[in-house]
């Protein structure tokens, strides 16, 4: 059974890699100068029908700036107003395995001198992953690698309404490959899209959660500037969800996930002017806060139906009675902890707890010299 914790209720990316380092660590977008098939006419021209034909990173690449120059910006900005110190480069834009293998191999080789790196999340599609592009991936030198792929839906005419240009066996075959090479893999999800039910979503969660996924990234579909789902949406052909139906739906796709799956994202985060509708995507806190209410009010947590419907094997653990506590990070965990914080019932209890779920989950074990 969980000690007590009343806060924490799905596992987020801040509190996974606090534990694993020690110490805060900052994801940094970059620009590598990637395209995409769904934008460079081997497969269409005209994108997804949500994206932003500009992609959706910082822009900084755009701007002209290297990889090696957008690290430094933003890397001083984290240090200033983060106090962040270890940091993850986050290749972002467009798709970052698409195109000659040479160009993927140089980024690679670039990220991995980067000071104070001790990461990478390369995204991309996947329709867009190989057997040496992953092998390529999987090389990095560096203990946290994370591949993260845009699945968005598990139904097939989902993926072809959207103009997706891959269908979900696609994703799954991407998913396993990658898994099979010790790659961490994020799923990113989309609720809200068009043509879609909150069941239909919910299946697409439940699908995920039967996969060799460590994380996951929801994202609610607003409508953007400059693309066909804007057009859509001005002729009265798409209608986006209100903040209350998508802060419905990952309430109750949470409990659907296995609770080691890295939560990366609750909710999408517009840039600049780009969006159109809803106007309350805008307002990422204000989602998350009423996301995280919601579990609260129902009492319930990421895991939680996963653990009730789990097989009630002789001798096996009763489904846990909260959430677990390394969901959360303790005070005697806090930099600049007093030793004697450590020496309590309630921290032993938690040590155990979090030791047992690294012996069963091991992507979520310390590195050595963490801590």
């Amino acid at each position: 059974m969980s000690i007590e914790n009343t806060t924490a209720r799905l596992h987020q990316l801040a509190t996974y890699l606090r534990l694993r380092f020690g110490a805060r660590v900052q994801k940094v977008p970059l620009d590598a100068g990637f395209s995409c098939p769904n934008r460079d006419g081997t497969l269409s021209r005209g994108g997804c029908v949500f994206c932003n034909p500009h992609g959706s990173g910082s822009g900084l690449g755009e701007e002209g700036l290297t990889l090696e120059e957008q690290w430094t910006v933003w890397t001083g900005r984290y240090a200033r107003t983060r106090n962040a110190g270890l940091f993850i480069a986050y290749l972002q834009s467009f798709s970052n395995t698409y195109g000659p293998l040479d160009k993927l191999r140089h980024v690679l080789g670039a990220l991995s001198t980067l000071p104070g790196i001790v990461g990478a999340a390369v995204g991309t599609r996947p329709d867009c992953v190989d057997n040496e592009r992953l092998d390529l991936v999987a090389a990095l030198p560096l203990p946290e690698v994370w591949l993260e792929l845009g699945l968005q839906s598990a139904h097939d005419a989902t993926l072809a309404r959207i103009n997706r240009g891959h269908d979900a066996a696609t994703s799954e075959r991407a998913v396993r490959a990658a898994a099979q090479r010790g790659l961490r893999v994020c799923a990113h999800l989309m609720a809200g899209l068009p043509g879609e039910t909150g069941d239909d979503f919910l299946a697409t969660v439940d699908w995920v959660n039967r996969l060799p996924v460590h994380g996951v990234k929801f994202h609610g579909v607003y409508v953007c500037a400059h693309t066909a789902l804007a057009r859509q949406w001005r002729a009265g052909k798409y209608t986006p969800l209100e903040r209350e139906e998508y802060a419905d739906l990952i309430a109750r796709a949470l409990p659907r996930l296995r609770p080691e799956i890295v939560i990366q994202r609750l909710t999408g985060d517009p840039a600049g002017d780009e969006l159109l509708a809803p106007d309350w995507a805008g307002d990422k806190r204000a989602t998350t806060a009423r996301i995280h209410e919601l579990l609260a009010q129902r009492g319930t947590w990421q895991g939680k139906d996963v653990a009730e419907h789990a097989p009630n094997e002789p001798g096996a653990p009763s489904a846990p009675q909260g959430p677990p506590a390394w969901f959360g990070v303790p005070a005697h965990r806090l930099p600049g902890a007093a030793p004697r914080l450590c020496d309590t019932e309630q921290a032993r209890a938690w040590e155990a707890e979090y030791a047992a779920a690294c012996a069963a989950f091991p992507h979520l074990r310390p590195i050595p010299g963490g801590e």
